[in-house]
């Protein structure tokens, strides 16, 4: 791995459950080690009846997470491998948007690829204005969201601008997220985290039933009868461009593609 080890932290406070990505020195990018720890405090929180709120937030104030270290990605033989990683990612994103509670993303930064899936798995998005969003891999690496992930994006955002996302790989700001809804709210960094206590406080007061099956219902209707996607992922994963978007990542090099 090119960059240290991070860690995925949990602090449980007046009801709110606060989760602090930690890899700084990578934009918070996450390690199978991180998912797995992520998945670990969803199913702890998800337990837990005193919590009434969870949050997300990466580490350093420059990125909420910048995606899976791409270095991961090298150890890869071909489409199957692609099919478990986002089994995998499919996984723990959906711990994150089952979660009984609200959940609120506070987004500094860059939430690319993976930080994006997290970040719309969540019920809210607090932004600073710095913050944008995206997945820019028709332009990087040459690989492909699963049905899960994909039906969350177009959810989240809509069918035009997830085309921008994952055709022009375009990355959207918090104005344009706060314009479509995407981003609940936009706050300066010095306003970022009284606005957080203050949806927390909110979000608390509610009947914690009624915003559970709430919270189900829609989640079920996002994910009513979406059709299987494997043929999908084994053709971005297996292609000849995938292999040739990681190593040109990992050089720090523009991808010369061959459609193949």
């Amino acid at each position: 791995m090119s960059e240290q080890n991070g860690k995925v932290h949990l602090t449980i406070s007046d009801g709110v459950a606060a989760i602090l990505i930690d890899r700084p020195q990578a934009r918070n990018a996450m390690t199978w080690a991180m998912y797995e720890e992520l998945g670990a405090i969803c199913t702890r929180i998800a337990a837990d009846p005193s919590v009434r709120v969870a949050t997300i937030r990466g580490a350093g104030g420059e990125a909420f997470v910048a995606g899976t270290d791409i270095e991961q990605f090298s150890t890869f033989k071909g489409g199957d491998d692609g099919i478990a990683y986002e089994q995998a990612i499919d996984e723990r994103v959906g711990q994150i948007e089952s979660l009984p509670m609200p959940t609120i993303a506070i987004v500094e930064g860059w939430a690319i690829g993976g930080g994006l899936a997290i970040s719309a798995a969540c019920d809210f998005r607090i932004a600073t204005p710095n913050a944008s969003f995206g997945v820019p891999i028709a332009r990087t690496l040459g690989n492909c969201l699963s049905m899960k992930n994909t039906a969350r994006v177009v959810a989240a955002v809509g069918v035009p601008t997830a085309k921008r996302l994952l055709l022009l790989a375009e990355t959207i700001s918090a104005a344009e997220g706060l314009s479509n809804g995407f981003v609940t709210k936009v706050a300066e960094p010095g306003a970022l985290d009284d606005e957080v206590a203050s949806m927390c406080k909110r979000l608390a007061g509610h009947a914690p039933v009624t915003m559970r099956v709430s919270k189900e219902a829609i989640r079920r209707l996002v994910n009513a009868g979406l059709p299987d996607g494997e043929d999908l992922i084994r053709t971005a994963y297996g292609s000849a461009d995938f292999k040739i978007g990681v190593n040109a990542f990992l050089d720090k090099q523009r991808p010369q593609w061959t459609g193949a």
